[in-house]
């Protein structure tokens, strides 16, 4: 860290009121590292509580005149963003795999994602539309949407354009106005992203500050922020929470995962195996929907070997069907690591694949200097061991064996998280009888990564959520405003006219 940035990379700069803002010479910058090669590719300013202070003035200015906009009229501005970022596509998605290490098909992935919520936005006219009934002789009533001022977001590094993209058009569509801190490991993308929305949105509406903890602070408490969204780790989503409700916002915090698959005798072995792969490994495993422990019920010899074939199948990279890319720093390398060596030598678990010992991907890490680990499968030995507890955040599966479904129900019940749960299964009855027992807000049936589609919501219980309802789909509408309830009667005129 320091405050001198090479001269062969690019030091980024905040964006308040669609311009470009330089950080004050004072501030401190750090090194925005690709993961695929450990180089600088940008440093990133640490923005002072100022500079915050100036981002939330500009949302703040901005508000009065976009808020009093039709839905209609703002609508009409999303579309146009719409269309911006849409032909834009492949060059985020190429940011996107620099600054975050993500595949080539998951980058895009992560745009086309998030453009699916700006879809849905431009949609509010309809879905964010009033009623109005005459609920009484001479009385009707009438609600409408009303937004609550500036809105504020803190998001981590694992989906660089989709997990912004989850608030700000849903914020924006209500008539708020928008600060985001990004992450500051992968700040490139909403840089880009803001700078493009430059030319559709109006001053103010869309502002980008970085930093780190400091800046994000100064967001939490800020007088002038009516509603904070933040999507980490659960320990700082629930601090956050905490301290934005006690100052009096309207604040959702989404906190981490221990995501549970529940492998039923009768599963189609080569879909399940398949899905399992890819929802533990995919993104590195760097997501909060991403497969932690796998239940299997009763002796599933076939379906392991076939989980372990095609992880084994899966090579550094960032093009092709059998590519996996690298973990986001080295701090991750490290702490996937213990927990594989934890597991291993404290617990005893068997190792069906160690990723530390991956050739393929130990080789393109020597190579390179990149953050790359292969993938691991690990057989459990009971469900007090550690690796079935905390969220490793990587590509790591651990499998433990169980007699019967409800053994393996109690044991997803019991973990603290509720983001998602999913059963393989070929039978309706046991699909049902799983889905309705889980203790997960998002439950897939032969799906292993069950995110909603808009306009379904997405959202966990337990410790993977602090605040009421979901963050996207129509929860998101219900967080960034609130309804007007407007009861009118009119007596009756004394004096006959034309109207009468």
């Amino acid at each position: 860290m320091g405050s001198d940035a090479p001269a062969e990379t690019a030091t980024l700069t905040n964006f308040i009121n669609n311009a470009a803002v330089a950080a004050v010479a004072a501030a401190e910058t750090l090194a925005v590292v690709s993961p695929h090669d450990a180089q600088t590719i940008a440093w990133v300013p640490l923005s002072t509580e100022a500079e915050v202070d100036a981002a939330v003035a500009a949302a703040k200015a901005a508000f009065p005149a976009w808020s009093a906009l039709t839905l209609k009229a703002r609508a009409a501005y999303l579309l146009a963003l719409y269309n911006v970022l849409q032909a834009r596509r492949t060059e985020l998605a190429t940011l996107i795999v620099r600054e975050h290490g993500k595949t080539q098909t998951e980058a895009m992935g992560d745009v086309l994602k998030g453009l699916e919520t700006l879809e849905y936005a431009v949609s509010a006219p309809v879905v964010a539309r009033g009623s109005v009934e005459v609920v009484s002789g001479g009385v009707q009533c009438q609600d409408e949407r009303v937004a609550l001022g500036v809105a504020a977001g803190i998001v981590p590094f694992n989906f660089p354009l989709m997990v912004p993209f989850w608030t700000i058009p849903i914020a924006l569509a209500m008539g708020n106005t928008y600060v985001l801190k990004p992450s500051e490991k992968v700040p490139l993308t909403m840089s880009r992203v803001a700078e493009l929305a430059a030319d559709v949105l109006p001053p103010g509406v869309l502002n980008i500050v970085h930093g780190d903890r400091r800046a994000a602070q100064a967001l939490v408490r800020h007088k002038d922020v009516q509603a904070l969204a933040f999507v980490g780790t659960s320990d700082v989503a629930r601090a956050i929470h905490l301290e934005g409700s006690s100052l009096g916002k309207r604040v959702l915090a989404l906190g981490g995962a221990k995501n549970h698959l529940v492998a039923l005798p009768d599963c189609d072995i080569e879909m399940a195996a398949q899905d399992i792969v890819n929802s533990f490994t995919g993104c590195a495993g760097q997501r909060c929907m991403a497969a932690s422990v796998l239940l299997v019920v009763g002796d599933q010899s076939a379906l392991l070997d076939r989980v372990v074939e095609k992880a084994q199948a899966l090579q550094p990279g960032a093009d092709g069907a059998h590519a996996m890319g690298p973990v986001i720093d080295g701090a991750a390398i490290a702490r996937i690591e213990e927990a594989i060596e934890h597991a291993a030598s404290v617990d005893g678990a068997q190792l069906l694949l160690d990723g530390r010992a991956s050739a393929a991907f130990g080789q393109r890490r020597r190579d390179t200097g990149g953050f790359w680990l292969g993938p691991t499968v690990m057989v459990q030995r009971a469900p007090s061991d550690a690796a079935m507890h905390f969220e490793i955040f990587g590509p790591v599966l651990s499998v433990l064996r169980c007699d019967t479904v409800d053994q393996a129900l109690a044991i997803e019940n019991a973990n603290a998280y509720g983001n998602a749960a999913c059963v393989y299964t070929a039978s309706g009855a046991a699909a049902e009888y799983c889905a309705r027992r889980f203790q997960a807000a998002m439950v897939g049936v032969n799906i292993g990564v069950p995110v909603p589609r808009e306009p379904f919501s997405f959202g966990g219980i337990n410790r993977s959520r602090f605040g009421a309802g979901d963050i996207t789909g129509d929860a998101g509408v219900e967080f960034f405003s609130y309804r007007r309830k407007i009861t009118t009667k009119w007596t009756t005129p004394k004096v006959a006219s034309w109207m009468s």
